[in-house]
């Protein structure tokens, strides 16, 4: 996946967006779908019970929890669908890169041994672009705890290639070098 430029601006703004409106529609949906659930089984097993000669009614809660669940997955439908609209291109274009940091994360003390021991060029371009990527991404979300942790593995990445009189380029990372660790 190609590194391109963000707006951070624009990228939080739509981030904050999409986050409230995630959280209100979550909220709304679920109260209507739990209230729709009740109105629709409750009062019947009420009767029931009551029947049976006990006067206190049923719990709703796994309406209530059926609810948030359909809820869930209808805010899920609704958000795979709009995800390559163009108000959620940068919100979609970070969301595949912690998918890729995940995948590499998983994977990554095997990466730094075939790139360090080893002196594998495929595991020097994925660290390039993992250490690239995430900086990226920690200068978007605001994460500044441990950017110059980050900042002092690549530039012992990068002096470690030079040593090697090496060169990587990001132009040349594909996903699939991951698989290959």
């Amino acid at each position: 996946m190609k590194i391109i430029e963000i707006d951070k601006s624009t990228y939080r703004q739509r981030l904050n967006r999409v986050i409230i409106g995630f959280i209100i529609t979550l909220t709304v949906l679920s109260i209507a779908f739990g209230s729709a659930l009740i109105a629709i089984f409750s009062e019947q097993i009420n009767e029931v019970i009551i029947a049976a000669g006990d006067n206190k009614p049923a719990s709703n809660f796994k309406y209530n929890f059926l609810g948030v669940v359909f809820a869930l997955l209808s805010c899920a439908a609704v958000l795979q669908y709009l995800k390559t609209t163009p108000f959620f291109y940068e919100i979609y274009y970070v969301w595949q890169l912690k998918q890729i940091h995940n995948l590499i994360y998983r994977k990554l003390k095997r990466i730094k041994t075939a790139a360090f021991d080893n002196v594998d060029k495929n595991a020097m371009i994925v660290l390039h672009y993992y250490y690239t990527s995430l900086y990226q991404v920690y200068v978007l979300d605001d994460n500044t705890l441990t950017i110059s942790s980050l900042k002092q593995e690549h530039q012992k990445l990068n002096e470690f290639v030079l040593s090697k009189d090496m060169s990587i380029e990001i132009e040349q990372f594909d996903k699939k070098m991951i698989t290959t660790f």
